[in-house]
């Protein structure tokens, strides 16, 4: 034989390299996933592990999404009702609270600065009586809060300085059994001084206005009276109490309070949203990322059944792998054909259960009427969780952490076996045949 025919012979002997994830391969990888009657337990695991990511991955995103809800809800009422800055007077009262006032509004960054006298009381009716937190502020600042203003279900605010009546949280309104132009008494346990001491301050007010924030806490303990009314009430001649400032950029407050303390030209004493609630919102953190940890076991744990469904089907594909290497399939394209094989499995399984997920997720609280239509319970009382309906905030950054982490862990799940299947010697897989 020549020297040519040598060279020309040699080719036909050496294995053909074929580009990664040809059509070939990608053929052969989905014919694994299709089950046979033999195969019937294999296929039963990769049935698991899809199932498993599915609902990790829809797991996370509702409940990273209800977290969500939870914190903007509870920022956006906490914080827009009771204020961003509270200012409060020391050495002196706080006499000159409408110079201050207005000093704090030129700031850059307020967006709104209201005078009030606050205080504890009882209020009752008739039928029953339950502690009230009493707000006096005057029409135009409480028109301003969207926390009130936009919420109004009876009545009006509309003369509400002049009216001498009051506004009052629909849970509140229904404790008391009262409607507008019912009066309900006030009582304050510090009045007017006597000869035999202090004698509580009781005065009736109509009813002018009922508002429905949401959140069951402030429905069933504000009371907003006219300022005039509540510095009479309260023994508070020409005074306020504290003036509450709203910011445009609440979670940036460091700059603001610096610019507060530099005009407010008197001692006082500035707390914001984050002291004030501080350990609340910690926890919710907490909770939050704690939620995120558990739940990722749901994902690991279908990850870790794909290692073991994908061993089996190389355990029992290997006279199929071994046919392969012979006819010239090289060991990547072998690692290939079942890396494709069960990341098939993760990402199916990734991206049904984000869609689940969303949509659940979108339509939370339609779900849960319905849930306690069928079962005739509750499942988010208000009275325990401070809000009227289940809120759901979903966010992009969640959705995207959530979708990487279960692809990971998929495609992690799959390099063993395909490693394992890769490294299969041809001559001991059918030495046996």
């Amino acid at each position: 034989m020549s020297h040519t025919e040598t060279q020309d012979s040699a080719p036909d002997n050496v294995p053909v390299q074929t580009r990664p994830f040809a059509p070939f391969e990608w053929l052969i990888a989905l014919r694994y996933l299709r089950a046979r009657r033999a195969q019937s337990f294999i296929s039963v695991i990769a049935g698991f592990s899809f199932l498993g990511i599915l609902l990790g991955v829809a797991t996370l995103v509702v409940v990273m999404s209800v977290m969500n809800g939870f914190r903007k809800e509870l920022l956006d009422k906490i914080v827009g009702i009771n204020g961003h800055v509270f200012l409060q007077g020391v050495e002196t009262p706080l006499t000159d609270f409408d110079a201050v006032t207005e000093r704090v509004r030129r700031v850059k960054g307020v967006t709104l600065a209201i005078p009030m006298v606050e205080g504890q009381a009882l209020a009752t009716s008739p039928f029953n009586s339950s502690g009230v937190l009493v707000r006096g502020i005057r029409e135009a600042d409480v028109k301003a809060l969207p926390g009130i203003s936009n919420t109004i279900k009876q009545g009006t605010l509309n003369g509400f300085d002049e009216g001498g009546g009051v506004a009052i949280g629909q849970k509140l309104a229904d404790y008391l059994s009262l409607r507008i132009g019912d009066s309900v008494t006030v009582i304050a346990p510090k009045g007017a001084q006597t000869a035999f001491g202090t004698a509580p301050r009781i005065k009736a007010y109509p009813v002018t206005a009922i508002f429905q924030i949401g959140m069951s806490e402030f429905d069933s303990t504000l009371l907003y009276m006219p300022l005039s009314e509540a510095q009479a009430f309260f023994n508070k001649d020409n005074e306020a109490t504290l003036i509450e400032a709203y910011v445009s950029d609440p979670d940036h407050m460091d700059a603001t309070r610096a610019q507060l303390d530099a005009v407010m030209g008197r001692p006082m004493i500035a707390t914001d949203w984050r002291q004030r609630n501080k350990t609340f919102f910690d926890a919710l953190a907490v909770e939050r990322s704690v939620m995120f940890l558990i739940l990722t076991l749901i994902v690991l744990v279908a990850a870790l059944n794909i290692i073991s469904g994908m061993t089996m089907l190389v355990k029992d594909k290997s006279h199929d792998i071994a046919i392969l290497r012979t006819m010239g399939a090289t060991r990547n394209a072998i690692l290939r054909i079942f890396f494709i094989t069960g990341s098939a499995i993760g990402i199916t399984g990734t991206v049904a259960g984000l869609l689940l997920g969303l949509v659940v997720a979108h339509n939370l609280e339609p779900i849960r009427q319905g849930l306690n239509w069928i079962l005739g319970a509750n499942l988010f009382p208000a009275e325990l969780y401070f809000l009227s309906k289940l809120p759901s905030d979903v966010s992009a950054s969640d959705v995207t952490s959530v979708a990487v982490l279960s692809l990971t862990l998929s495609l992690l799940a799959t390099l063993y076996p395909a490693w394992s299947a890769a490294k299969l010697d041809p001559v001991e897989a059918l030495r046996y045949e």
